[in-house]
């Protein structure tokens, strides 16, 4: 039997999206984007930088300042054929376009009886400690995940942000891509050169291990394989698993190392109230209550608006060394 041996690549989280955009735009004439300063600018993060140089500015748009806008445009677009990019800058700004993405893009398709899809992709971003304030900081994917007919993804490696952003423009639902800003240029990873795609609704196991697994989404997983490796000191050894979208969620996987560790923590940098961590939580309990030795702990944002002070900006979200010491007490090492 003959195998392919597949080239691999070192590429930053930034530069891997790049490459899955530009190259589902080289194979479907019906892909674009906008947003602003997509085009000339490349977007304040340089994600997009080339995109404009390659296809035009007929195909990588500059839009005006109104994130309602761009997304009504984006709806529009898809339902009569188009698969639109909306990139809205900072995900704070998902606040503006919460009716177009909540009330018709993931409705019109239920609503039709099937006549009408939205294949559109929101891409936007995620994390705080950038120093970015209150208003730039926030980590709002849970609001997403809560709504049926969006699809959510949270790309924690460049691998996966490839892979995923490529299901994603090929898919028929309205899909939403949130992306740590901070990883674009700091985690890179190996990337294969051949085409490939990773499905919604699988999660990925970064780590294996035995005496606790650590959920972990986006920035939150390289806290984990940190925290982690830390944690051997103490013969600790720690299962780390990357949902990789939030909806859909992969139960299954996460149960299952549950039942093999018999213990879990959660962390998200969402805010922890009503966030994703509770969720997932929720979701364990129900699942492996029965093989669970001790509760279900969860690791948010807290529940206050991101500081611009980098000292209590800091504070507010989990780090390697307080993830350290709430797996440490959990498994009775503190």
């Amino acid at each position: 039997m003959s195998t392919v041996k597949q080239e691999f690549r070192e590429l930053t989280f930034g530069q891997a999206i790049n490459e899955a955009i530009s190259e589902e735009m080289r194979r479907d004439p019906t892909v674009f984007v906008i947003g602003e300063d997509v085009a000339e600018a490349g977007t304040p993060f340089k994600v997009l930088s080339g995109l404009v140089e390659e296809f035009g500015t007929d195909r990588v748009i500059d839009s005006p300042i109104s994130e309602p806008g761009i997304t009504g445009l984006g709806v529009g677009a898809a339902m009569t054929g188009m698969r639109p990019i909306i990139d809205i800058m900072f995900g704070d700004f998902i606040t503006l376009t919460m009716d177009q993405m909540v009330n018709q893009a993931a409705k019109i398709h239920y609503m039709s009886g099937g006549k009408w899809k939205v294949p559109m992709v929101l891409r936007t971003t995620m994390g705080a400690t950038r120093r970015s304030a209150a208003q730039h900081s926030q980590s709002l994917h849970a609001w997403f995940s809560h709504i049926p007919g969006l699809k959510v993804v949270v790309p924690s490696t460049p691998y996966d942000a490839k892979g995923l952003m490529k299901t994603a423009i090929r898919d028929d639902n309205p899909v939403a891509i949130f992306e740590d800003k901070l990883m674009y240029s700091t985690i890179k990873g190996h990337v294969p050169a051949e085409e490939y795609t990773i499905p919604f609704g699988v999660a990925d196991i970064k780590r294996e291990g035995s005496d606790i697994t650590i959920i972990a989404t986006s920035s939150m997983v390289h806290i984990a394989l940190d925290a982690a490796i830390k944690l051997e000191e103490f013969d600790l050894n720690v299962e780390v698993i990357d949902p990789r979208t939030t909806l859909p969620l992969d139960k299954e996987t996460m149960i299952d190392s549950v039942k093999k560790t018999s213990r879990a923590i959660v962390i998200d940098e969402g805010y922890d109230q009503y966030g994703v961590t509770a969720e997932i939580a929720s979701m364990i309990a129900d699942g492996a209550f029965y093989y669970l030795d001790a509760p279900v702990k969860r690791m948010g944002a807290m529940n206050v608006p991101i500081p611009f002070s980098p000292v209590l900006e800091d504070l507010t979200v989990p780090t390697i060394e307080t993830v350290v010491e709430k797996v440490k007490s959990l498994c009775g090492k503190d």
